[in-house]
């Protein structure tokens, strides 16, 4: 209920398991890409090596070039994926890397997806973990590039009750962050044995007619395809379809947007084969297929999820152009204690303390006694959007009774990687104490290109409570 004057008991209320990081995580800082190389994670910590597999740029990782610093072809590296790998090396426009662990977002390692404008996720054959999962969708959400490749049902390439199409399909499906077909498209639970997919007629996409070169056909070699559900994302678009598909069925190669991000799909790993890998593996040269363009394809589409060609979708942090989005993940708390980073008991669904809308809502403060809670969220303004505005619905109440001294304060903060404090957008206190909800808005335009810490603070004296009470949060961009 609001106007809650007693201190408050969390005693059954709160969200037990918390998995999250410090409050306060120091995040980096994105360059804009337009100074650095486009920078590209390939995974290789989910099973891509498994079976017949290698699904690798090069055997050295996380950084192939320490195999070879100045790859000429693609035997200078080592993996099915060499030739994609070392084409876009030679560019001199593109910085590679391979993931051999768990992936993360907002953290400290060299692989952490803030340092990267695009992930590569070349027929995944173990399940991503909930945090994987979050990290993953974030990324995107805050505009970076997905690549999704698939093969056909029943590929379970390690035997653990899991292939591509079902990871995959979990990741869109049972994620934190948006779980409601955020891409507009399912994969298809099919084993399609031959076909050469057809492009579309579309003279102005920059993937099927982008700097690497002109697509009109791919392969399947035992593969599926995708179905397209516009009606839940408008952006989503088949690319290339199997013979006798168009529409909304039978889409072999898709795209589609996410919050500030680009996805692309391939619904076959074998036309990025390249043939060559490691000792022992049986490989198909679907790369350099006579009867396809998939070169052109997976290079067209790596530059265009990076950022690269400046036309249409989504945009990483320092790219040319801007979607209008909300940036925010669980932003009305819904999903209680995922995305954000929080002190314990902050996310809650308690009686006490009613939502604006919904049921949960984040509760700081409010025990009448010395206390801090901490609530924050990484996220990444784009660079090309010129309007940014956070917005937040606050309720205030307090068992103060003083009219001119603030006990108990809730700062709102921007912090930059190192932890430090860019900006205190506001401080409310327990002379802000009203009935009912109000919204606050603040311009975060002036943080384009960077990812920013936003922190919640909720500080409280020795004697009588004050609750800081948020809901229904939102990082506008346009």
């Amino acid at each position: 209920m609001l106007g809650l004057t007693v201190p408050r008991h969390r005693l059954g209320a709160v969200l037990a398991g918390f998995s999250l990081v410090a409050a306060g995580v120091a995040v980096q800082v994105t360059p804009a890409a337009a100074a650095t190389p486009h920078r590209i994670l390939f995974d290789n910590a989910h099973a891509e090596t498994a079976g017949n597999a290698d699904w690798i740029v090069s055997t050295s990782q996380p950084d192939p070039l320490g195999e070879d610093s100045s790859p000429s072809a693609e035997t200078d590296w080592t993996g099915a994926l060499s030739s994609w790998g070392v084409a876009l090396q030679k560019t001199g426009d593109y910085s590679l890397k391979t993931a051999t662990s768990a992936l993360t977002y907002g953290g400290s390692s060299a692989t952490d997806l803030s340092n990267f404008d695009t992930l590569v996720l070349p027929e995944p054959n173990t399940l991503f973990t909930t945090a994987e999962k979050t990290a993953i969708m974030t990324f995107v959400k805050n505009g970076g590039g997905l690549f999704m490749i698939s093969d056909h049902t029943g590929a379970d390439r390690n035997n653990d009750g899991e292939d591509a199409v079902e990871i995959l399909n979990d990741l869109m499906t049972n994620n934190s962050v948006d779980s409601t077909d955020p891409f507009g498209f399912s994969i298809d639970s099919l084993s399609i044995s031959s076909d050469y997919p057809s492009a579309i007629s579309d003279s102005s996409n920059p993937v099927l007619h982008g700097s690497f070169g002109t697509v009109t056909k791919s392969l399947i070699a035992s593969g599926t395809t995708a179905t397209l559900k516009p009606a839940d994302n408008s952006a989503v678009k088949g690319l290339l379809y199997r013979t006798g598909y168009s529409g909304n069925t039978g889409a072999f190669f898709a795209t589609s947007t996410f919050g500030s991000g680009r996805v692309a799909f391939w619904g076959d790993s074998s036309p990025i084969d390249d043939g060559t890998g490691q000792s022992g593996n049986t490989l198909y040269d679907g790369w350099n297929d006579s009867g396809a363009t998939n070169a052109a394809l997976a290079l067209n589409a790596t530059e265009w999820l990076a950022g690269g060609s400046g036309s249409g979708g989504g945009d990483d942090g320092g790219g040319s152009t801007c979607t209008s989005a909300q940036l925010l993940g669980n932003n009305g708390f819904e999903s209680g204690s995922s995305t954000w980073s929080a002190t314990s008991g902050v996310i809650t669904n308690s009686g006490d303390e009613s939502a604006r809308t919904g049921s949960y809502y984040a509760w700081l403060a409010g025990y009448g006694s010395v206390h801090t809670d901490t609530l924050s969220q990484s996220v990444t303004v784009p660079a090309a959007c010129t309007t940014a505005t956070l917005s937040f619905y606050l309720h205030v109440d307090t068992a103060e009774t003083s009219t001119s001294t603030a006990y108990d304060t809730l700062k709102v903060q921007v912090l930059n990687s190192s932890g430090t404090v860019l900006s205190t957008l506001a401080t409310y206190s327990n002379l802000n104490a009203a009935s009912g909800y109000t919204q606050r808005s603040f311009s975060l335009a002036g943080y384009a290109g960077q990812t920013v810490t936003l922190k919640f603070t909720g500080t409280e004296g020795s004697t009588l409570q004050t609750s800081f009470v948020i809901d229904d949060t939102a990082l506008n961009v346009s």
